[in-house]
């Protein structure tokens, strides 16, 4: 079993802001390597009693939210999880432990409701982004603000269907031909 300080410790100091977004297949391997059983064991149910204090959901919510995004990249394990970290982090928000964990850390809290596919979530998340991450959340509100226009315009993430099997519709494969998400930044850029 793994602890919260491993994951804290490595996802927060190691890897860093810096590392955060900035994707390599060396960073992806070294998160298989250290947290994909891990990963399982959540799976599993391990680890609930992270859930009882702020630092423990952070680390449930990196764990079962961030980690399978690097660990399987293109594969429907990447948000095989995401149901169970976005119930962690409504609950902890509900009680504004997120507020008790210094930016910029606490946008990990935010993320599981930016992963989502439904608008209510999305609506909420751009809220706690403006709200609640008033020092670094500027980038993190933009991306808030673009993942909520995807969910407005289709009600579900194009670019996760080819990992999903789901099928395209004509609007979404034109989308994803068109640059996808990095289209949706774009046109938002150039309508501020």
């Amino acid at each position: 079993m793994v602890a919260v300080d491993k994951v804290l410790g490595f996802w927060l100091d190691e890897v860093g802001p810096a590392g955060w977004y900035n994707s390599t297949q060396a960073l992806d391997q070294t998160v298989r390597d250290q947290f994909q059983t891990a990963w399982e064991n959540a799976c599993e149910g391990a680890y609930g009693l992270w859930l009882t204090h702020p630092n423990g959901v952070l680390a449930y919510i990196i764990l079962t939210d961030q980690f399978p995004r690097n660990m399987f990249r293109d594969d429907p394990r990447s948000f095989a999880t995401d149901s169970v970290a976005l119930a962690a982090a409504k609950s902890a928000i509900d009680r504004k432990w997120d507020l008790r964990v210094d930016e910029p850390a606490r946008q990990f809290f935010y993320l599981p409701l930016m992963h989502s596919e439904n608008l209510c979530d999305q609506e909420r998340c751009v809220r706690l982004m403006l709200e609640r991450m008033p020092q670094t959340g500027a980038s993190n509100l933009f991306h808030a603000k673009a993942h909520r226009e995807v969910i407005r315009q289709f009600g579900r993430f194009p670019y996760r269907n080819a990992a999903l099997s789901r099928p395209s519709t004509g609007a979404e494969q034109a989308y994803l031909a068109a640059g996808g998400y990095g289209q949706t930044m774009r046109a938002m850029q150039e309508a501020a």
